[in-house]
């Protein structure tokens, strides 16, 4: 039987990890634990914060509503309570869309350097 390598994924994130992740202290990641009842890490015995990857995705969800969109607190909240599941499919294209427009962009460029760079 042939030997299948086995990605090892993290299961467990500090809240320094989370925080260099989305560039922003961790006082802001510590406040949004208060202010939003989805995002809830476990914690270890020794009380530090352990997020999962679920609990990056929610994150990843308020960072976008409240930081990117320009929502309110309150109104990020209400939004997350409403419409939770939908929310995260729209970030999620929104994500692949900004990756797809960032490799044309970087196309562009080399592009348009190649061009200059063969004056035929």
């Amino acid at each position: 039987m042939p030997y299948k390598e086995r990605s090892i994924e993290k299961q467990y994130f500090t809240i320094g990890e989370v925080a260099a992740q989305f560039k922003v202290a961790e006082s802001l990641v510590r406040f949004w634990e208060t202010e939003f009842d989805e995002l809830r890490p476990r914690r270890s015995k020794k009380g530090n914060r352990l997020y999962t990857p679920q609990d990056i995705e929610v994150f990843r969800t308020i960072y976008h509503l409240v930081k990117e969109r320009g929502y309110t607190i309150p109104g990020a909240r209400d939004m997350l309570k409403q419409k939770g599941p939908q929310l995260k499919e729209k970030i999620d294209v929104v994500q692949s869309l900004e990756k797809v427009r960032a490799f044309l962009v970087s196309l562009k460029k080399e592009v348009e350097a190649a061009g200059k760079a063969d004056p035929e």
